[in-house]
This record gives structure tokens, C-alpha cells and sequence, in this order.
């Protein structure tokens, strides 16, 4: 994930609009503090680290900018004391702005936020500041106001294909077609959660195809999963339960997982549209008791019965 993290703006494979706006900027040296929010693993981090690499050379960036982390401490006393001293200090020999990079921002208190929008309100003129998080919810409206905003959404499978491509050419892995559309899917637009699973893949079975992927990262198989409806849906209640059961065991595989890729087969059966909506709301009540921490096996039992009260309700309407 690091050997192939972008170094350059041009580098960056997806989100052009934003790329260009952010390029815009600097070039007429005239950025903003800049708030960037969207999902993980979709080039955040990347852009702004790109833009600190051309807007500074390796020399200064260690007087210029200021990374501060998740893992870093920065609660109100770092922004008060350590961010505040770096903001106010002009360099003497180069014009210009600082850069102050508060990375994972949503993890900051309440108190520290606070402590910041006077921060960047006071020295503009010298520190520009850029915040990253996950959830723009998390981030006090008074700091969303003084920066512009971007949104960073996850990947297209056409965006990260071909980087994929890239990597797997440079690195001679050996991977099929279908494994190549395994990867897109399970990492729904994460690219570094794509790569992370094309390394393991490769280094546990050699050859990346949809399978291995699939048992690599321990989730349920489709074949798996047309088995399980299969048996809900045709055998009797205590055969489909020993079945299922059996299959967990071998298989590894967690009732949640099972649960989300029966939800989206049940989109694509043909019930009656009245039995489908008693189905589901069935399917959501287990999910919400799997999360509150209800024993697997009653939530399984619950879930054949709910198939198999559909069932009957189907042959009944027949």
C-alpha cells in the first residue's frame, strides 16, 4: 500500500474535479484551509501530501508543514500550545504559507475543535489549514464553515481497475478475471482495502481468482450463499438448520456476513411484493439482534423460520 501511494497530484486516479480545483489554487497561490471528507482509502491523505510535495521541496518540509495524526495527541492543550506556536511563527527566509494537516480530525474533542476555528481565524495570513476525516458530522459546523469543503466518494470499479493493473503487472501477480471483479467488489471503493486483499490473496494461494479471494478474506462464497437459500427454502426446518450449521463450522463463516448477501439475494427473487415486505422486516430485526449481541444459533433458527414462513405463505398464495 505504501510502495504504490501516489507522489504526485497527477498520480491520483480518481475525483478529477477536485484535483483540478486544489491544482487551481496553488498554482495562483491562493489556497484556502481545505476540509476533505469521504469514506477511507479514497486519496485524501494522498492529495493533500501531493500538494504539500509541490507547493514545498524536501528541504523545508520539515519547517513548513505540520502533520498531526490520530495517533498523535492532539487535544486542546497541542492545539494550544505545539499548532498555535507553529501558526504564529513566520519563516524569515521564504515567503508563503505554512501548512498544518490535521489528519483523522474526527477523532479531536469537542474542546479542541473549539480551540482551533480562533487558531485558523488568527493566522491566516501565514498557516494554511487542512483537515481530513471520515465523517463530516463529526466536525463542529463553526471549523466547516471557515474551510472549503470536498468530498471524496468511494472509487468506481473503472477508476481502480486500472491502477490495479498497474500494481499487478509490477508486482507479476497472477490473477483471472473473475478474481480481479472479487476484488473490486468486496473492497466497495477502497483502494487501499483493494491492494491489501490482492497482497494477501497472492501471498496465501499464489493465484488471485474469485475464490481465493473470497476465502481469504473469510467471506461467504456465492455458491455458498445460493446453497444456504437453497436449503431454507426447500428442505425441512431441523435439515436446512444441521446444514447451515455445518457449512458455518467447516466454512468459518459469521451469521452477519450470511445475513448481508442473503439480504441482496432476496432483492432478486421473484416473491410476491406483500411477502417480500414481511421478509425483510424479519431479516432486519435478526440483523439488529445480531448487533446487540443475541446468541448466534436462536438467530439462525429465526432466520430459516422466517424463510419458511415465506415459503408456505408463497405455496399458500399459489
Amino acid at each position: 500500500v505504501e510502495k504504490y501511494r501516489p507522489q504526485a497530484l497527477s498520480e491520483l486516479v480518481s475525483h478529477r474535479d477536485i484535483l483540478s480545483t486544489v491544482q487551481r489554487f496553488i498554482s495562483e497561490d491562493r489556497l484556502p484551509h481545505l476540509l476533505l471528507y469521504g469514506p477511507p482509502g479514497t486519496g485524501k491523505t494522498c492529495t493533500i501530501l501531493a500538494c504539500a510535495r509541490q507547493l514545498y521541496r524536501e528541504r523545508e518540509f520539515g519547517s513548513m508543514v505540520l502533520e498531526l495524526n490520530a495517533s498523535d495527541d492532539r487535544g486542546i492543550d497541542i492545539v494550544r500550545g505545539p499548532i498555535l506556536s507553529f501558526a504564529s511563527t513566520r519563516t524569515i527566509f521564504k515567503k508563503g504559507f505554512k501548512l498544518v494537516i490535521l489528519d483523522e480530525a474526527d477523532a479531536m474533542t469537542q474542546d479542541a475543535q473549539n480551540a482551533l476555528r480562533r487558531v485558523i481565524e488568527k493566522f491566516t495570513e501565514n498557516t494554511r489549514f487542512c483537515l481530513i476525516c471520515n465523517y463530516l458530522s463529526k466536525i463542529i459546523p463553526a471549523l466547516q464553515s471557515r474551510c472549503t469543503r470536498f468530498r471524496f466518494g468511494p472509487l468506481t470499479p473503472e477508476l481502480m481497475v486500472p491502477r490495479l493493473q498497474h500494481v499487478i503487472q509490477e508486482e507479476g501477480v497472477d490473477v483471472t478475471e473473475d478474481g480481479m471483479k472479487a476484488l473490486v467488489t468486496l473492497s466497495s471503493g477502497d483502494m487501499r482495502r483493494a491492494l491489501n486483499i490482492l497482497q494477501s490473496t497472492s501471498m496465501a494461494f499464489g493465484k488471485v481468482t474469485e475464490e481465493n479471494v473470497y476465502t481469504c478474506t473469510g467471506h461467504p462464497l456465492k455458491s455458498d450463499i445460493a446453497n444456504i437459500l437453497d436449503w431454507m427454502l426447500n428442505q425441512d426446518f431441523s435439515t436446512a438448520y444441521r446444514k447451515i450449521m455445518e457449512l458455518k463450522t467447516l466454512k468459518g463463516l459469521a451469521l452477519q456476513d450470511i445475513l448481508t448477501e442473503i439480504h441482496l439475494f432476496v432483492h432478486r427473487v421473484d416473491f410476491p411484493l406483500s411477502i417480500r415486505i414481511q421478509l425483510l422486516i424479519k431479516l432486519a430485526d435478526i440483523e439488529y439482534r445480531l448487533a446487540a449481541g443475541a446468541s448466534e444459533k436462536i438467530q439462525l433458527s429465526s432466520l430459516i423460520a422466517a424463510f419458511q414462513v415465506t415459503r408456505d405463505l408463497v405455496v399458500a398464495e399459489a
